[in-house]
């Protein structure tokens, strides 16, 4: 297993189900360090995660999960981590998978938990959203992406090192695995049971409009690369 590693819990007025969650990864990974970031929270977050977590970030105003995700992973660079785990904070990620996620990066760069969204549980236009979505960043990266939207995700220090995906929300999450994949980094699929009835701050239309930004991005930039013709070399006659 990839140690020293760093778990990153982004949470925004989590209090509910924060200490669920780092309780679970105490159990799970008890060698893990534990770094929370707190975006903004208007409840009793932040004072839960400086209570519970090895250490914390806090933002004074919620500035979303991507900005959370960039300073937790320019924090984990400055340790001497192998690599790092993310994780949902409102308690639809099942802590007792995080040895697996970790366990595949033996093999590969990144592990991505990947959520059976299949049950009747699921809303359908949240099935049909991570359906479209999922395809469309595997043809953009050329990855084995079957869950863009997961947040579970355990990731190689190496990439953290090379990747400098953009974005503020939801939509870094997208930019990082197509970035990811473009360098050569190599991604794979973990199953993972996923716990609904908590509330997800993941806005169906603006954050699915921000990822579909994103994705149209790099296709067109890959367009543009493709039929870019040479410029000619002048020569003096």
């Amino acid at each position: 297993m990839m140690e020293p590693l760093v778990v990153i819990v982004p949470a925004y007025n989590a209090e509910k189900s924060l200490s669920a969650v780092v309780k679970g990864l105490r159990e799970y990974l008890p060698n893990a360090r534990i770094l929370g970031v707190n975006d903004g929270s208007t409840d009793g977050t932040g004072a839960l995660l400086r209570f519970l977590c090895d250490g914390s970030i806090e933002f004074i105003k919620n500035q979303g999960k991507g900005a959370a995700l960039r300073a937790a992973f320019a924090a984990a660079i400055e340790t001497d981590c192998r690599a790092v785990l993310t994780i949902d904070s409102d308690g639809q990620h099942d802590p007792a998978f995080a040895p697996s996620l970790v366990g595949a990066l033996d093999d590969y760069y990144i592990a991505i938990g990947t959520r059976d969204l299949s049950g009747e549980q699921v809303p359908r236009h949240r099935r049909i959203a991570n359906f479209l979505s999922s395809a469309a960043t595997r043809l953009v990266s050329g990855g084995a992406v079957s869950d863009s939207q997961s947040g579970y995700r355990a990731i190689r220090r190496e990439v953290l090192e090379t990747v400098k995906a953009e974005g503020e929300r939801y939509e870094f999450e997208t930019d990082f695995i197509i970035r990811a994949a473009h360098a050569g980094f190599t991604i794979t699929n973990v199953p993972i049971s996923t716990i609904y009835g908590s509330a997800s701050y993941f806005r169906e239309f603006r954050d699915a409009l921000l990822v579909i930004r994103v994705l149209w991005k790099h296709r067109a930039g890959a367009f543009r690369r493709a039929f870019k013709r040479p410029v000619a070399e002048s020569t003096n006659a």
